[in-house]
């Protein structure tokens, strides 16, 4: 329980007297000292004037202490914005349905990738996306493929797309598995994550390539989370043998000597 430390933080962020508070919100001074010192637990009506009156969430001012929140996110809550800190929040999610009423799979196209961190929770923007079904993916649940570009995610490479299914509850992240992350910072971003929430709010996020450096992400600067399913790859990767050599150049004189002989076949029937 936080909720003393929790108001009489707000308040001095206010810069605001005990007597003046306790005006705003009807009760005594002597009233309001008795919750910011702990000697009285308010009841409902007074967390709802709580509430009210700082804007924050009664779950907020009970559970969270607002001392280990960034200034940044402050600041968010103090205009009224609900900022996620745990990760469990209700996600309400823009899709699109079949004739049948079943879940499409959208696919965020690589011209609207930059617009998705803005336009993800609005309904203009998401019935606009190209929709299809694969039949191997559950009827039940939800899925999305996005774009993927740059070389931090091996195999997965530059121009794939990659399929995730919407995760509702982030506090169900698997370390060391992939999710596809929005951020309205980085937009759409496709990484191994692990699961920070419980020891300072954040996920870390790692990439399968070593050059890149794992980077830590607060819960409340993500806007969505997408369990990686699969992914489709536009290029043929050449396979290599056991001693690493490239296969291209063997495989274009094997198709070259082919066309030669197919070659001389034709010339052989041509003459017969």
């Amino acid at each position: 329980m936080y909720l003393k430390e929790n108001i009489k933080l707000l308040r001095k962020r206010r810069k605001r007297s005990q007597e003046e508070v306790s005006a705003n919100i009807g009760l005594t001074r002597s009233a309001y000292n008795s919750y910011e010192n702990g000697v009285a637990e308010p009841g409902i009506q007074v967390l709802l004037k709580l509430s009210d009156f700082y804007q924050v969430n009664i779950d907020k001012l009970i559970r969270i202490d607002l001392s280990t929140i960034a200034e940044s996110q402050l600041e968010q809550m103090e205009r009224g914005y609900d900022i996620d800190i745990t990760g469990t929040r209700l996600r309400i999610l823009a899709t699109t349905v079949t004739p049948d009423n079943e879940e499409n799979t959208e696919l965020v196209p690589v011209k609207a990738k930059a617009g998705y961190a803005t336009g993800y929770a609005d309904p203009n923007y998401i019935k606009v996306l190209p929709a299809f079904n694969l039949p191997f993916l559950s009827p039940n649940k939800k899925y999305r493929s996005f774009p993927i570009s740059g070389d931090s995610m091996p195999p997965v490479v530059d121009g794939a797309y990659v399929t995730g299914e919407f995760l509702q509850d982030w506090n169900m992240v698997r370390n060391g598995h992939p999710y596809i992350v929005i951020t309205q910072e980085d937009g759409i971003v496709f990484k191994i994550l692990y699961n920070r929430i419980e020891e300072d709010g954040s996920f870390l996020l790692c990439s399968t390539n070593t050059n890149y450096k794992p980077y830590s992400v607060k819960v409340q600067d993500i806007l969505e989370i997408w369990k990686f399913i699969n992914y489709i790859n536009p290029k043929f990767e050449e396979p290599k043998n056991s001693d690493d050599n490239d296969l291209g150049p063997t495989l274009r004189l094997i198709q070259k000597e082919i066309g030669l002989i197919k070659d001389k076949v034709k010339n052989i029937e041509d003459k017969i």
